[in-house]
């Protein structure tokens, strides 16, 4: 892929808005509450063009064993969503920040649980060795990108949530299903890529 960061530099141009958990869900209000800011890094191997994701460990109350970025809210010490995404990006897996080159926020994304999560586009530059968190990572991994920006690759599945049938996208890769909050930021991205 010819000069990536250009690339996603014009990403971060292109109009488009928010998405939400509720976007494929027509019959489905989106209910009115206050949301809580969150930031997850949507980071970017530059030597591999390969996304770093995580798999949350099956002992979490919330979302266990799911496909997620690194990332979560924004803690009181955060002064930006960024400084967020960084933090957490090193709490979770030990990305150091100073080989993260951050290019900008892709636009935020509602979840059901009351989250307003903000995607921090960033390059990441050189050699890492992840260290997954063990009581929040099970797993460190990277999918392609160019995987992720095939959006052939994306389904829309459905399971039964609160009463109804609920839509959502995937984008599996391997033995990792990557569905919900996770696929539709995803999905977002590559649309933007396009």
């Amino acid at each position: 892929m010819p000069d990536l960061r250009k690339k996603l530099e014009d990403a971060l141009t292109q109009p488009g808005g928010a998405s939400s958990d509720f976007d494929l869900n027509a019959d489905v209000k989106i209910p009115e509450l206050e949301l809580t800011p969150a930031a997850v890094l949507l980071g970017i191997r530059a030597e591999t063009q390969t996304v770093i994701l995580t798999k949350r460990s099956a002992r979490l109350k919330h979302h266990p064993g799911q496909i997620a970025f690194p990332g979560g809210k924004q803690d009181p010490t955060d002064p930006t969503l960024t400084d967020a995404a960084l933090r957490e990006a090193h709490e979770e897996i030990g990305l150091p920040q100073h080989i993260v080159d951050v290019l900008g926020h892709l636009p935020p994304h509602q979840t059901v649980t009351g989250y307003q999560v903000t995607p921090v586009l960033a390059l990441v530059h050189g050699d890492y060795s992840a260290i997954p968190e063990a009581g929040e990572v099970s797993e460190v991994f990277e999918v392609p990108l160019a995987h992720l920006l095939d959006r052939a690759n994306y389904l829309i599945e459905g399971r039964r949530w609160q009463g109804r049938r609920r839509l959502y996208y995937t984008v599996p890769f391997g033995p990792y299903y990557i569905w919900g909050a996770t696929a539709r930021m995803l999905r977002a991205f590559a649309e933007r890529m396009a």
